[in-house]
């Protein structure tokens, strides 16, 4: 264990929904707005500080509606104090433009993917132009990217985009790994990542998602490393091989754990809007 870690706030983010798992996939995945503040306040009193939010239709498919977005935030203001909110703009939400129309909102962050890379059976597009609306978007109403990072290109994006302003520093990168066709879980990606971020964008803070059967290990490795860590159903919908997780909770308590087991405190809310560098709560 690096001599560093041990005593850094950890950062817990829950990704609740996503855009793919359903009730068949898992009952717990919560796909109303109610079910989602629900599932959201349990999450934040096991630890979670950010919750990364998807909005569904009655059917459960995918949807970028604003309206459900605002009730969304007023349920998690109101029962979550403090916490930071943040929204999806991927692409499997919506089309285009419509894919930053909750942006208004103004919550405390968006995900943003800089590139675009493959998907288990499509082409992941953010065509620039669009990369450069939404980053705009989140400017204009102090929104704090988080940063996406399917490929090391995406890195490479962010940190020529914080250069050129079109990204207020320090940024916030995540890596995504596990994902089917694009980066596997490989160990040595994962510490050449940290090394590239150490270089390029040597103030900043970094996450790190698993998805399916890797979110564990990601989990373990991001605790262990000194970086901030993301769990939740959108990801992986099972707390082992076996066993369906039954709650977000339940995976958020697994990398609190995590963070005992590596010496490293939970980070309150206070904390990580201090280390994300965020409006207080509210504002």
């Amino acid at each position: 264990m690096p001599e560093t870690v041990a005593g850094k706030p950890c950062i817990i983010c829950v990704a609740i929904t996503g855009s793919l798992p359903t009730k068949a996939n898992n009952p717990a995945v919560p796909i109303t707005v109610e079910e989602q503040i629900e599932s959201t306040q349990e999450a934040f009193e096991a630890g979670a500080t950010i919750v990364h939010a998807h909005v569904r239709n009655e059917d459960e498919t995918p949807s970028s509606d604003p309206e459900k977005f605002a009730r969304l935030q007023e349920g998690v203001k109101k029962h979550c104090p403090g916490m930071i909110i943040q929204f999806s703009t991927g692409g499997r939400s919506g089309a285009g433009q419509a894919r930053g129309g909750m942006l208004p909102l103004r919550p405390d962050m968006a995900s943003l993917s800089v590139g675009s890379n493959n998907f288990p059976t499509r082409v992941y597009e953010n065509p620039p132009d669009l990369v450069n609306w939404l980053a705009s978007e989140m400017l204009t109403y102090d929104i704090k990217p988080e940063i996406e990072a399917f490929d090391l290109s995406h890195i490479h994006q962010a940190a020529s985009m914080q250069k050129d302003g079109r990204l207020k520093a320090p940024a916030y990168v995540q890596f995504v790994m596990g994902v089917k066709n694009a980066m596997p879980a490989d160990r040595d990606v994962f510490d050449y990542y940290i090394r590239t971020m150490e270089r390029l964008l040597p103030e900043s803070q970094w996450c790190a998602a698993g998805i399916g059967r890797e979110q564990c290990v990601i989990n373990e490795w991001a605790v262990s490393s000194g970086g901030h860590a993301r769990t939740g159903l959108e990801d992986n919908v099972r707390i082992d091989k076996d066993t369906l997780a039954p709650s977000n909770a339940a995976l958020v308590r697994r990398v609190v754990g995590l963070c005992e087991k590596f010496e490293r405190p939970v980070a309150t809310v206070a904390q990580a809007r201090s280390l994300l560098g965020l409006r207080k709560a509210d504002a």
